[in-house]
């Protein structure tokens, strides 16, 4: 028998050459049972999985389940829109939450997500923003998705900025090791551009209201967001003249403008009977609302809070609550102009309409949204008590200015915007 060995040294060569590459093929397999940063950002579904995870994080609504959540920035527990008034002049709290009346708004020094110093949802944000080229789709798709996480970028930079002014701008998702945890905060002029850059790639990007799903954010959404933001900028650029950046404030004030127009003709006040406004803020169906442009749904049974529940007992258990009468005094009355209406402090010229502070004379010929916000003595039903909170029935409790007990105010004024007088949501639980 023959033995070719050139043959053989030739086939063995060859096998040599090939073999490395066919085992390092073998060797980056990933897990078929798992998904890994490697196999994900391929497909529009992959694109979508990730940013319905940002959803709930940015778009809280009242929560879901008990409620009673932190929601940064505003780290107060339950949902945001009945307490976030917390750090603002309006409302007056119980509890160990920082107040901004107080100057207790500061920032933390510890690591922790408290006072609003909360940095985790970005880093999602960030993670998605790196990553989400990589999918094998349309250029077009991949910025309808891109223009998502922009929204939600300027989003969570327009509050740490509304809370702290100079925060630290971060590009991308950090690790552990990564310098930028230790580097010192931004200026908020610099911090501010980057956030209009990021809501105006959300406005070119994102899809017509038309052409977008209605579960998801459109061009609309971004705009209105777009107008809250440069309106706050250009105003706190305007009057804070400490800030050295009067002479920008035009620009964001322009800015806003334009994101204004792009909305004009397309929403409508609300307008059903004398209380459309209280009723704007209880209705558990905006679909039909007209002035409705970016709202959380719930679904009976699926997902649903208990928001309201806690809100009646307004008790120190959760927070207990009250307006200011600072709040009170800003709404104008009835003929458009405010409650004083010239001289200097120690000497105002009271409008004639405004009845001074009396039996709650100071609610009356105001400006009708006040007496929709803040509870008169007999109008509305506010008892904590199973089975009691029919609005037209057993009478008043409120104020009470024990802080430890249900139906309690701090300030004697009690709010009752998003206050439903049901008892199917008073006695509700998590759905």
């Amino acid at each position: 028998m023959k033995f070719n060995l050139k043959k053989y040294i030739l086939t063995l060569g060859i096998a040599s050459v090939l073999l490395p590459s066919c085992n390092d093929d073998f060797m980056e397999r990933y897990p078929l049972d798992e998904i890994t940063d490697e196999s994900f950002w391929k497909t529009e579904t992959d694109l979508k999985l990730m940013l319905n995870s940002l959803y709930p994080l940015y778009i809280i609504g009242h929560q879901s389940g008990w409620a009673q959540d932190k929601s940064p920035a505003l780290n107060v527990v339950g949902s945001p829109l009945m307490y976030g008034d917390f750090y603002s002049d309006n409302c007056v709290k119980t509890g160990n939450e920082p107040s901004s009346l107080a100057g207790e708004l500061v920032v933390p020094t510890g690591t922790s997500a408290e006072k609003g110093w909360y940095w985790w949802n970005l880093r999602k944000v960030n993670f998605f923003l790196s990553r989400y080229e990589k999918a094998e789709i349309s250029q077009e798709k991949k910025n309808a998705y891109g223009g998502e996480a922009y929204f939600f970028k300027a989003w969570d930079y327009y509050q740490k900025v509304l809370l702290f002014g100079d925060v630290p701008w971060i590009t991308y998702d950090l690790t552990e090791a990564s310098e930028e945890l230790y580097a010192p905060r931004d200026s908020r002029a610099e911090v501010m551009d980057s956030v209009l850059m990021c809501i105006n790639k959300a406005v070119e990007w994102l899809p017509e209201k038309k052409d977008q799903e209605t579960d998801r954010l459109n061009k609309d959404q971004a705009n209105f967001l777009k107008a809250r933001i440069c309106l706050f900028e250009g105003t706190f650029r305007k009057y804070h003249t400490e800030l050295n950046l009067q002479n920008t404030a035009n620009t964001w004030l322009n800015e806003a403008v334009k994101a204004c127009e792009a909305l004009l003709g397309k929403y409508s006040l609300y307008k059903d009977g004398e209380e459309a406004y209280w009723k704007m803020f209880t209705a558990t169906d905006l679909s039909s609302n007209p002035e409705v442009i970016l709202g959380r749904v719930y679904l009976e049974n699926k997902v649903g809070h208990a928001a309201q529940r806690y809100f009646n007992q307004n008790n120190s258990n959760r927070q207990s609550m009250g307006a200011t009468r600072g709040l009170v005094d800003e709404y104008l009355c009835i003929d458009g102009r405010p409650i004083y209406t010239g001289g200097n402090e120690g000497n105002y010229e009271q409008n004639p309409n405004f009845l001074g502070y009396g039996k709650w004379t100071e609610l009356e010929n105001r400006d009708p949204r006040l007496t929709q916000t803040i509870c008169r003595p007999g109008e509305h039903v506010t008892i904590y008590q199973g089975g009691v909170v029919d609005k037209e029935k057993n009478g008043i409790k409120y104020p009470d200015l024990n802080y430890n007990a249900s139906g309690s105010t701090v300030t004697g004024y009690r709010v009752i915007k998003h206050w439903m007088g049901d008892i199917v949501e008073e006695d509700r639980t998590t759905q």
